[in-house]
């Protein structure tokens, strides 16, 4: 198996594991799988677009608004997808945080 498809299933497992960790972020196995490649997609469209345009907020508050922007890109997710629901931008924040840690290390252990 390539190691972007051993990387896919992880951060789908990923997805699944923060959502029983976190209440409020409610996942199906289908939405997880969807949802991780819509996720995907607009982090690579959507949010270089919306770094670009926070760049001021970003370097006043030394780049801790981009945490903001991946809760942001998370909720964004959740309202096209069924099965992947978040109650609150709150719970959308924390679910984003626990899953780009999650994301980083799988990218530590599994290199390209």
């Amino acid at each position: 198996m390539s190691r972007w498809l051993i990387r896919w299933i992880l951060n789908v497992m990923g997805i699944i594991i923060t959502a029983n960790i976190i209440n409020g972020f409610d996942v199906t196995v289908l939405g997880a799988i969807v949802g991780s490649v819509l996720f995907g997609f607009v982090n690579a469209t959507i949010r270089p677009v919306i770094l670009l345009v926070t760049l001021p907020i970003n370097v006043l508050t030394l780049g801790l608004f981009t945490l903001v922007i991946n809760g942001l890109m998370l909720w964004l997710v959740s309202a096209v997808i069924k099965g992947f629901e978040i109650q609150s931008f709150g719970v959308a924040f924390i679910a984003a945080l626990l899953i780009t840690v999650i994301s980083s290390l799988i990218s530590f252990f599994i290199k390209d």
